[in-house]
């Protein structure tokens, strides 16, 4: 079975999102289907986050597992930074 042009585009913008987030030391994995990153600190695997990529009227959105947008998926550093604070700010 082969993945659809939205499926395509969801690994595209994650991928660019786990490239920047390895970027600030965080792991970043991609899960295939549905495709999705799994998020944590290589120092606390308990705390971890999902974010995936979801289209929207604006445009392709990163999303937490809980539904927030995280941000815009055209700018996977700002939205990278919002995971990083998130996740530095958790206990």
């Amino acid at each position: 079975m082969s993945a659809t042009p939205r499926e395509h585009t969801r690994t595209y913008y994650l991928g660019k999102l786990a490239t920047e987030l390895e970027e600030r030391g965080l792991t970043a994995l991609l899960r295939s289907h549905p495709p999705a990153l799994r998020i944590s600190h290589p120092d606390t695997f308990m705390l971890a986050e999902t974010v995936d990529c979801v289209p929207l009227s604006g445009g392709w959105f990163y999303r937490w597992s809980w539904g927030e947008l995280v941000g815009l998926a055209d700018e996977p550093a700002l939205a990278a930074a919002r995971i990083e604070r998130v996740l530095a700010a958790r206990p």
